[in-house]
């Protein structure tokens, strides 16, 4: 099994690194085989790239606007088949619906998706800050627990020849 793990955001502003601190807590835990941690940032070419290799899935954590209170997770499903149009990947910003368009517009398809949003307080604004809000620093371990469950399952449909 190989399933990438993607953190998504930007550290220099506020809530947004949301993803990049997800992964950070995931490094210190035990992962099942074939798990690889990947901190995109707001790489967003290089994380198109990656979605092409192969993979059984990914799973891409961002801080999304979700029209809830700050720190609400949800699991998101992108819908590939209205990803049609080209793409506008800015190499200094990082939205994963263009990243996937990209994948699309570049001829490939990205593995079986999962995509966990955490909605954010504050996204730094043009002076930047650093460090999440206290709420969405709360939902960080949460997320953690959420991805891990992901990945086990995962594993087990691997083991037992279940799944995409």
């Amino acid at each position: 099994m190989r399933v990438l793990v993607c953190g998504i955001g930007n550290v220099f502003q506020g809530d947004d690194g949301f993803g990049v601190e997800v992964l950070s807590r995931l490094r210190q835990r035990q992962l099942p085989e074939g798990v690889e941690l990947c901190d995109f940032g707001i790489r967003g070419y290089d994380l198109a790239y990656a979605l092409m290799e192969e993979a059984d899935a990914a799973v891409l954590i961002d801080a999304v606007p979700l029209g809830e209170e700050p720190g609400t997770l949800r699991w998101l499903e992108p819908d590939l088949e209205a990803l049609e149009g080209p793409a506008h990947a800015d190499g200094h910003a990082m939205d994963p619906v263009q990243v996937l368009r990209l994948v699309r517009q570049l001829g490939g398809r990205p593995p079986r998706l999962f995509m966990l949003g955490c909605q954010p307080a504050r996204l730094g604004g043009e002076e930047g800050e650093m460090g999440l809000s206290p709420r969405v620093a709360g939902a960080v371990e949460l997320a953690v627990a959420e991805v891990c469950h992901v990945l086990e399952r995962l594993a087990h449909e691997k083991k037992e020849g279940v799944g995409a």
